[in-house]
């Protein structure tokens, strides 16, 4: 049997195909192959986003556009009332003073909070004998279960068995009442968090100054450049970029800081330790009667606040990376 030159063609173009086609469809299975690999990765983690930031927001939202109490809350027959409850808030008495004392507790804790931990970050930059030890026991504080931290606090400023006032006494200060008195309660939970909050700032400032090469403090020192203004023309500027991100990461949390004040103060005496973590917190746990939808409103508006700091160091971030 003879065979064609156009069946030899024919043939040779089926061989052909046959050799292209597997490889390009080899390559469209690998990459959706690939696409399924990465789901696979990321389905936790959007899991756990959904599952514990997107749902509760939501659901805090929920309950702050409707009249919720306990029963309305097991039912689940709250009247809508859209941004009533925040109206509500705002124009209530406790507001202002809510929002003064939120703002005198962020900004005392975090300037000495940052300033200390840097100041011993700084300190702890050369290695000496017993730093790591001593790095160690600074971290202590950290360490500790928030309910032991503030009832030893609470127990060291007691106005008649506090250990502090015992120390003034013995310098001829007289009985100072540090959680009975509106004029110093402030001031006593301000010191208790900042000594929560040092250990933080001293891990992430210590960190970054060991990315600072220490060629250039050499440089400076040949230069004639002391301590302090190598402090401020190297160490400062080079460590803004995780300054800022401690701050932030700072205000976030002590914004919604509540178990040091509650525990050591409850928010009083005369509201003088309210702020609005505390206000929150009080409307849905802190009575016999919980009103969870201004507690919600209250929540979602410390929500906002952080949100405007986070942007605002985005676009600061964004301006430097552009220049």
């Amino acid at each position: 049997m003879t065979v064609s030159a156009t069946d030899r063609a024919s043939a040779m173009h089926d061989d052909t195909v046959a050799v292209t086609v597997p490889p390009e469809r080899r390559r469209s299975a690998l990459r959706q192959g690939s696409r399924w690999v990465a789901f696979g990765f990321a389905a936790p983690l959007l899991v756990y986003l959904v599952a514990f930031y997107a749902y509760p927001l939501i659901r805090s939202i929920d309950l702050s556009i409707h009249d919720y109490n306990v029963r309305a809350f097991v039912q689940g027959d709250a009247e809508f009332v859209g941004l009533q409850n925040y109206i509500d808030v705002v124009s209530a008495p406790l507001f202002g003073k809510a929002l003064l004392n939120t703002a005198i507790f962020v900004i005392g804790s975090l300037v000495f909070q940052y300033a200390i931990g840097l100041a011993l970050a700084v300190f702890f930059r050369n290695s000496f004998r017993l730093s790591g030890v001593l790095r160690a026991l600074f971290l202590v504080p950290w360490l500790l279960p928030l309910i032991v931290s503030g009832s030893t606090w609470a127990w060291m400023l007691n106005s008649d068995n506090g250990i502090v006032n015992a120390a003034l006494q013995a310098f001829g200060i007289g009985q100072i009442n540090w959680l009975t008195s509106p004029d110093t309660a402030m001031t006593a939970v301000v010191i208790a968090n900042i000594w929560l909050g040092i250990p933080f700032n001293l891990v992430i400032l210590y960190a970054g100054l060991q990315n600072i090469p220490a060629d250039v403090y050499e440089a400076a020192a040949l230069d004639g450049a002391g301590a302090w203004r190598q402090f401020w023309s190297i160490t400062f500027p080079l460590l803004r970029p995780v300054s800022a991100i401690t701050l932030l990461l700072g205000l976030v949390y002590t914004l919604k800081v509540v178990d040091i004040i509650w525990i050591m103060t409850a928010g009083g005496p005369a509201n003088a330790t309210t702020t609005l973590a505390i206000w929150s917190y009080r409307e849905a746990f802190g009575t016999g009667q919980p009103d969870l939808s201004p507690a919600a409103a209250v929540g979602n508006i410390l929500i906002v606040i952080a949100l405007i700091f986070g942007f605002l160091y985005l676009r600061t971030q964004r301006r430097q990376e552009d220049s």
